[in-house]
């Protein structure tokens, strides 16, 4: 991850985390990078067999040289990789990290899916201390719906519905996913957490906020 040449110090820089493989061309995270210069991607690096701690380390590195504040888009593994980075680390209220938004976090504590999530279990299950988003498909592999609205109350993270649309990847085949973005510009606009959110958004299963979720 480098510096982004046109960036503001005044603006926040989004910090793309990927999870299990990296990002591919055609996901989401990687068409918001080609489309906006304020968005950089963290290379946790062992993309393929993903060890907890590199990639905690690799954050915290990327956090650091980003000299301004940041806003984290994680997808999948890389939402518990934000969530075990704040455990250790502990930052502030008043920390670099001013917000997240985390998609399609996996089952990693009860037979995960892929045998790889397991090392980034179990699962801190504390609140974060900056604001945050879990996003979530009504029919993803990797974790079921309420599971995934259960860590968003352990998190203190507003939650998501998605609709449903897979692990929210490339495979679901939602482009440049203008809900995604729709939720992304709710954590730059700095709103409240505790206002509820709407979208107009339409699909068969309506994306939509829960008003309100708190950690337990």
């Amino acid at each position: 991850m480098t510096h982004d040449p046109k960036g503001s110090a005044k603006r926040p820089l989004i910090l793309i985390v990927p999870g299990l493989n990296n990002s591919g061309p055609d996901h989401w995270q990687s068409l918001w990078e080609q489309q906006r210069d304020d968005i950089a991607r963290v290379n946790l690096g062992m993309w393929d067999l993903p060890h907890r701690n590199t990639w905690v380390n690799q954050l915290n590195l990327a956090i650091k040289r980003a000299g301004r504040p940041v806003i984290l888009v994680a997808h999948s593994l890389g939402c518990h990789a934000v969530n075990w980075w704040a455990a250790l680390e502990q930052p502030g209220h008043d920390g670099p990290v001013i917000g997240a938004l985390l998609v399609a976090p996996p089952e990693v504590d009860h037979a995960p899916l892929d045998s790889r999530l397991a090392s980034f279990g179990p699962t801190p299950k504390t609140a974060l201390p900056f604001a945050s988003i879990v996003a979530a498909s009504r029919n993803d592999p990797y974790m079921s719906f309420d599971g995934a609205r259960a860590l968003a109350q352990h998190w203190g993270s507003r939650f998501a519905d998605a609709g449903e649309i897979g692990h929210i990847n490339a495979a679901s085949g939602i482009g440049t996913w203008d809900f995604g973005q729709f939720l992304l510009a709710q954590l730059e606009r700095n709103l409240p957490a505790s206002e509820p959110v709407a979208t107009t958004q339409a699909a068969s299963a309506a994306p939509h906020f829960d008003q309100q979720v708190s950690a337990s």
